[in-house]
């Protein structure tokens, strides 16, 4: 039955998924992602023809428009870039216009000085590519050498201790550039977001969820705000919106969203003073900042003082593009962030639970889907998904804490199974010592029932098990990994690699065939 409900509700929910249930209580998603203004500026070699600069910037320009539009782009006019005072020109015009991301664009082999001084002084995230040989019938005055000048550039960029984006192959036809243009988009807006954020949490980690604890300095490496506070902070401002007028209405959105899965209504208006509160504290402390997530508190204490577990709110908050993760992981949340900036939707964050049952993986997968036992695990969280990405959903009590705890106390948990679909789980991670590492694996969710409770589904993710023991156990990992709704894999882990998470620290599941360094060569 559960199987003919996922399968029934898949297509409508993949194609809602983007626009529904962004906006509750008056927020929309898109407040919380960076507005991006690329700046385009040709740079020319001045014993190159200056009309290879200028007619390929041209072309490119006119190329990422008809693909793309025109709005996030801007096609700086001052200048072609020869020398330092060309670069000063061209830095005014782009603060003139806006510009917070920048291209410098090759369009013949560039001048190294100014090229890179261009930019070490702008502050917005940046990206060098350079433009192709056109036609092998002009390679006298027509070829502009780009392909050396990418070489110089990269070298300057080094002595200056400047980082920018270099695509895999940065040279390229008007189209091919215009491609990459659209492609460093998820990165500048991720590095800007990083820039403008604060990351507000409430009391310590639980008591044997040091896996969830981990050195805040690195936030600040990267321009990260972290307020970090107590949760009787918390539960006092919970206590000041007691009567608030705004409630009523919060209840009636979470009754619309429930609709016939709204099984605990007594509930809800506790809930909706909570949400208020969390908004309220957002918009009384983001100070200059513009972003916000939240590492949230929800035991052992919450459920007694409080009355209800906070699961549903945090997956409305989340799907109102503030991520939420649980049990104060501050780098879940940042995680959560990332996630959402560059995927423009809604993220989640879940343990990585359990095995597939072998019973339930000869019924439901074994021959249907091109997994192996161990490419297959259960990811789970008590109710933190927003209701937009599970296949159907019901409001419950949280089981596990239910176990030890009066049943009244718990309620507040969203369950379902999460909606069939491919994923990237991933994770940014501060080590005990205070450096930075990363793991990143595309997969999917089964259209295969969870047959359990929480926020769950089934995963997929082809070489699992591996990943599992020489990635997330051998780099100690903890268990909370957070998961965006398709395949982001290419643009995380250059957002990662720009951040400074240096590239051996990005984790990813290696196809067959390819050893970690942890793995024994003889374990046959």
């Amino acid at each position: 039955m559960i199987s003919q409900m996922i399968a029934q509700h898949i297509t409508q929910k993949q194609a809602n998924s983007v626009n529904v249930g962004f906006q509750n209580g008056g927020i929309f998603i898109m407040n919380q992602l960076p507005k991006l203004k690329i700046g385009v500026v040709a740079v020319s070699r001045d014993c190159f023809p200056e009309s290879l600069s200028v007619t390929r910037r041209q072309a490119l320009m006119k190329a990422y428009r008809e693909a793309y539009g025109e709005e996030e782009i801007y096609e700086c006019p001052v200048c072609i870039v020869e020398s330092e005072l060309h670069m000063l020109q061209a830095l005014e015009d782009l603060k003139e216009a806006d510009c917070n991301a920048l291209v410098v664009y090759l369009g013949n082999f560039g001048p190294e000085i100014a090229e890179t001084m261009l930019a070490e002084k702008f502050e917005g995230p940046k990206m060098f590519i350079g433009a192709a040989e056109e036609t092998g019938n002009n390679l006298i005055q027509g070829r502009g050498d780009a392909y050396c000048g990418m070489l110089n550039a990269s070298y300057n960029l080094k002595l200056r201790g400047v980082k920018a984006y270099i695509p895999d192959y940065p040279i390229g036809t008007a189209k091919e550039c215009a491609q990459m243009i659209y492609e460093f988009r998820p990165i500048a807006r991720a590095v800007l977001g990083l820039r403008d954020l604060k990351i507000i949490s409430f009391g310590p980690r639980p008591m044997n969820f040091l896996a969830c604890n981990a050195p805040i300095q690195q936030l600040y490496h990267l321009g990260v705000e972290i307020e970090e506070n107590s949760e009787l902070d918390l539960f006092e401002a919970f206590h000041k919106h007691q009567g608030d007028k705004r409630i009523p209405e919060i209840v009636r959105e979470m009754e619309e969203e429930l609709g016939q899965g709204n099984k605990k209504p007594d509930i809800l208006p506790k809930l909706a003073q909570y949400e208020l509160t969390l908004k309220d504290w957002i918009n009384e402390h983001k100070g200059s900042r513009s972003y916000v997530a939240v590492a949230g508190k929800c035991w052992p204490a919450f459920q007694t003082q409080f009355g209800f577990v906070p699961c549903y709110v945090n997956s409305r908050l989340t799907s109102q593009g503030i991520p939420v993760s649980c049990e104060v992981d501050i780098y879940g949340a940042l995680s959560e962030f990332i996630g959402t900036v560059v995927s423009e939707d809604i993220v989640t964050l879940l343990d990585i639970n359990n095995n597939v049952p072998a019973d339930m993986y000869q019924e439901d997968i074994a021959g249907k889907f091109p997994y192996t036992h161990q490419d297959t695990f259960m990811g789970f969280h008590c109710g933190n998904t927003a209701a937009s990405k599970l296949s159907f959903c019901e409001m419950r009590h949280q089981l596990i804490m239910a176990r030890s705890l009066p049943q009244e106390v718990t309620q507040g948990t969203l369950e379902g199974d999460i909606l069939p679909g491919d994923i990237t789980f991933y994770r940014i991670q501060s080590t005990a010592d205070g450096r930075l590492r990363a793991y990143i694996a595309q997969g999917e969710v089964l259209p295969v029932a969870s047959r359990s409770f929480g926020a769950i589904g089934v995963f997929a993710i082809q070489e699992m098990g591996r990943f599992y023991r020489h990635v997330l156990i051998e780099k100690n990992f903890p268990h909370h990994g957070a998961v965006a709704f398709g395949n982001y894999g290419k643009a995380l882990f250059e957002v990662f690699r720009y951040i400074g998470v240096p590239v051996e620290e990005i984790g990813y599941n290696q196809p067959a065939g390819v050893r970690y360094p942890t793995e024994n060569p003889w374990k046959e």
